[in-house]
């Protein structure tokens, strides 16, 4: 009778501990999986030293790296150096006094002096010419993000290996554009908050 009732308390006792086993490994998991969350290739545009790597190293051809515009930063210059080679022929739209060796940028007049620029992302390459003219002569409306309709996510990103500015970062699925004009302060935050949650 003893035999059995010990037999019997042997096994209750395996049993909860495969199940406080099962749970555990349960949590473990999740807690894991919480930590491990990757997010999304982003660049931080005040890193960004518009090296051209990103048009050259990504895995697609053309990069998914693309030019964005805030426009609530533009000044809407006649004389856009995004736009513009640095001494160009003529103030027109002519290839030849173009920055962009693609013709992803257009230029639209709106009234004198001002004209509004727009980029054309299936023209684009990624290859930082309009970003580093706008940053050097200009306001810095233009600047370089990851399509996320176009990147494989791949889980070690060529560009952001041979970045030299180290402008690559992982952001939240949820937020995974970097609006410039918030500013750097507002973007450090935002990261600082996306670090602590992962």
């Amino acid at each position: 009778m003893s035999e059995s009732l010990s037999r019997k308390a042997f096994l209750q006792l395996v049993g909860r501990g495969s199940l406080f086993a099962a749970l555990g490994g349960v949590v473990g998991f999740l807690g894991s999986k919480k930590r491990r969350k990757p997010g999304l290739w982003q660049i931080d545009p005040y890193k960004c030293t518009q090296c051209g790597r990103c048009a050259t190293h990504c895995v697609l051809s053309p990069s998914a790296v693309k030019c964005k515009h805030d426009h609530t930063m533009c000044g809407y210059c006649e004389l856009c150096f995004g736009f513009f080679k640095t001494n160009p022929v003529a103030l027109n739209e002519g290839a030849e006094n173009q920055m962009c060796p693609t013709g992803a940028i257009v230029r639209r007049f709106v009234e004198d002096p001002y004209h509004e620029y727009t980029v054309k992302e299936e023209l684009c390459i990624g290859c930082a010419k309009c970003v580093a003219g706008c940053n050097t002569f200009g306001n810095g409306s233009l600047y370089l993000q990851v399509d996320h309709s176009l990147c494989l996510d791949c889980n070690e990103c060529a560009i952001a290996a041979s970045c030299p500015g180290d402008a690559f970062f992982r952001t939240d699925r949820e937020h995974p554009y970097v609006i410039k004009h918030l500013g750097p302060k507002e973007l450090a935050r935002w990261k600082e908050e996306e670090d602590e949650a992962s």
